[in-house]
């Protein structure tokens, strides 16, 4: 499955294009986010793609989790974003 990095200075336009084009090819990704403007950033995103990939019959959900990842020697928790076809 498809990892997508989402920051705080992500264009959420570009994400979601992002998303919209692995969706239409895969039918699932997974899209990370470490902090609240990234969480913000991915949010925006997933609801934008919602609208790109409506007209082509995709009903687009996302199931939120937390997990836990590695950034420079250092635990942190991330919000995870499983986005797929209904």
């Amino acid at each position: 499955m498809e990892v997508l990095k989402v920051s705080a200075g992500s264009q959420p336009k570009s994400v979601a294009g992002a998303i919209a084009a692995v969706l239409r090819e895969t039918g699932a990704l997974e899209i990370q986010a470490v902090g609240a403007g990234a969480v913000n950033q991915a949010v925006k995103s997933i609801a934008i793609a919602r609208g790109y990939v409506a007209p082509n019959g995709i009903d687009l959900i996302c199931i939120p989790t937390f997990s836990r990842i590695d950034i420079g020697g250092e635990e942190r928790t991330a919000i995870r974003f499983q986005v797929e076809k209904r």
